[in-house]
């Protein structure tokens, strides 16, 4: 189980570094932060003070191997927009986003689990085609146009919920709804075919045909086994919280730290960027070693395949 590990924190390690670097590279190339913090009627004396100031006139090579040399003392740089220190601001809007985030993923576990198992136990149903149905609408549709559908029905015409701000917990109804109905129809989808699945293999029958109660079939035999599939659906989901905000969050004027990012980006706040960009990709990959960890725990052929390689 040791090697199992190691060998996954060794590829989680190597995957931050990717993404650090690929973002480090690409936030360089893709514009000057002097003209656009600056203006385009800044005078060049005033442009070159500031590329001279902020290293931006040394080679990319030099600019990187500085980050890297910064980051190992835990130092994530500098604001260029407003100089205060790119971790502070990112920490004082995680709070913000979690108000959104961690309402949507319970809302996502409670009620897409039960729906699936539900459609699953009772299948060419009413139900289980109703179930069926919701699921294709809610990971079909971008979370852009749920957000501005409902912002149309239950603020527009309604009137009964704010369209954005955060004000009050009124104001966060909406959003945590946008961010939870593509995972709810996600895991609703998923649960139902794992659960038919599991319901369909010879150890099921086996158990029914012994005269097992159904209850203890279900609870004692199916779910244990349908749960290892959707396990990599939850963890992908935990880990894409942070960035499944940003969209939802421009679109409701909610201050968290995806409205933080894309105002960044826009800005070339690169140190802001490059904290966040590192924060998602390490929220990500944290949640993949977790789910690879539990899956080693619960199918030790795993395990023994990793030790193999």
């Amino acid at each position: 189980m040791l090697s199992f590990i190691l060998s996954r924190l060794l590829r989680a390690s190597m995957t931050v570094l990717l993404v650090m670097t690929f973002a480090f590279c690409v936030l360089r190339l893709s514009g000057d932060p002097a003209q656009i913090l600056l203006g385009p009627d800044a005078p060049q004396e005033a442009i070159d003070a500031f590329r001279e100031r902020w290293g931006l006139n040394d080679p990319i090579i030099v600019q990187y191997w500085a980050y890297l040399k910064s980051l190992m003392s835990l130092d994530f740089g500098v604001s260029m927009r407003d100089k205060s220190p790119a971790l502070q601001l990112v920490l004082e809007r995680i709070p913000t986003t979690l108000q959104l985030t961690i309402p949507a993923l319970l809302l996502k576990l409670g009620i897409g689990i039960p729906a699936g198992v539900y459609a699953a136990l009772h299948r060419e149903s009413i139900a289980d085609r109703g179930v069926i149905m919701l699921a294709v609408f809610g990971f079909t549709m971008p979370s852009f146009v749920i957000g501005l559908l409902l912002v149309l029905i239950f603020s527009v015409t309604l009137g009964w919920l704010p369209s954005g701000g955060q004000d009050s917990w009124l104001h966060g109804i909406l959003p945590t709804l946008t961010m939870s109905i593509g995972g709810i129809g996600i895991l609703a989808r998923f649960s139902r075919s794992a659960m038919i699945e599991v319901l369909g293999q010879p150890y099921i029958r086996t158990a029914s045909a012994k005269g097992v109660n159904w209850r203890d079939v279900v609870w004692k035999h199916a779910l244990p086994n349908a749960s290892v599939p959707i396990v990599t659906i939850v963890g992908f989901m935990i880990g894409s919280l942070i960035a499944g905000a940003v969209v939802v969050e421009t679109i409701f004027a909610w201050p968290g730290i995806g409205r933080l990012l894309v105002v960044s980006v826009s800005n070339r706040d690169l140190a802001v960027v490059q904290c966040l960009l590192l924060l998602i990709a390490g929220t990500m990959v944290l949640a993949n070693l977790a789910v690879d960890i539990l899956y080693g725990w619960l199918d030790p052929r795993l395990r023994s395949k990793s030790g193999a390689h």
